[in-house]
């Protein structure tokens, strides 16, 4: 199925969450049809024009937001000054209820992307009554074992690439998690120290968070590199906020929350998450799920298939 045209949005604004944070948001569409809410990957992405176009716009009502310190959102987590303590998931899922509320809507279907599968997924295992389906890809759900692989597990695949992410750490940090190693640095009060790890973050990124490996234009952009560098190193660094237990998944742990909510996985058969069976563990934990792979994709939403196949759920789901 083809994606269908791109929109403009008809309404945005910024929202007062608290701690001194505004998060934007913009609507498109349909403002009368069914509420469906994007949640972005990183965490320290944002949101795109890519995204509304997987949904008929004749039948939804589009909500896109930047997440807290992400895109348009303020105060941006690239400034040294911004208190990343108060970017948590359990803020980001304030965040989104605040939002929903604001919005007026009851229900909404959550479509999430990578890190915005993981918050789509605990949104929905702890509001169950606020979502009506769940369309994600690119799925993981953010557990310890899955930020091992992708960082210390994938440099068995990219040795020398590995070599030089070690080497922008000190010695002594090389060992135990490499994501909160990289992230003391990111917190260093030298501009200097910051600049470098999240040069040398983005590099292991570019080098080893795709297949086929490609450039990645948007970390040429030195705020855009800071932001993101720092924002998943902080979410890595620290069990995604999801608690002590989640060396293997607290996210898959509670599986079983989601048995009453509809959802379809689109994953790529070439996902580097695919390597430690999360997405099929997780439809096998979910009740009602509904498992799309597509071939000689990896982890890319916008890879050709995916498209196709994330179309093809929404569709599915504006009927229901």
């Amino acid at each position: 199925m083809p994606l269908y045209p791109q929109i403009e949005p008809y309404e945005h604004g910024m929202l007062d969450v608290g701690d001194g944070n505004r998060v934007y948001w913009e609507t498109c569409g349909n403002p009368r049809g069914k509420p469906a809410v994007v949640l972005h990957g990183g965490p320290g992405s944002h949101a795109n024009a890519y995204f509304p176009r997987l949904f008929d716009p004749a039948a939804y009502r589009i909500v896109l937001l930047d997440q807290r310190g992400c895109g348009r959102s303020t105060p941006s987590a690239s400034a040294y000054e911004t208190d990343m303590s108060v970017n948590t998931t359990a803020h980001l899922i304030a965040d989104l209820e605040l939002l929903r509320r604001h919005l007026g809507i009851g229900r909404w279907l959550v479509w999430g992307v990578s890190w915005g599968s993981v918050l789509g997924l605990r949104y929905a295992q702890t509001h169950p009554g606020s979502v009506s389906e769940l369309v994600l890809t690119g799925v993981a759900t953010g557990s310890n074992a899955e930020v091992a692989l992708l960082t210390r597990g994938l440099g068995k695949l990219y040795p020398e690439a590995f070599e030089k992410f070690l080497a922008g750490l000190p010695e002594g940090e090389r060992e135990g998690n490499l994501a909160a190693a990289y992230n003391r640095l990111l917190e260093s009060p030298d501009p200097g120290v910051r600049e470098r790890a999240a040069r040398a973050w983005t590099d292991w990124e570019t080098a080893a968070a795709a297949l086929p490996p490609r450039s990645v234009p948007r970390y040429e952009d030195p705020e855009f590199r800071m932001r993101f560098a720092r924002t998943v190193t902080h979410y890595w660094g620290n069990d995604h906020f999801l608690g002590e237990d989640n060396d293997d998944g607290v996210v898959l742990r509670d599986a079983h929350l989601l048995k009453d909510i509809p959802g379809t996985l689109v994953q790529g058969g070439l996902d580097f998450g695919n390597l430690l069976g999360i997405v099929w563990r997780l439809h096998h934990a979910w009740p009602g799920s509904e498992l799309v792979m597509v071939d000689e994709v990896g982890h890319d939403a916008g890879a050709p298939g995916m498209g196709d196949a994330l179309v093809a759920a929404t569709d599915k789901y504006a009927r229901a």
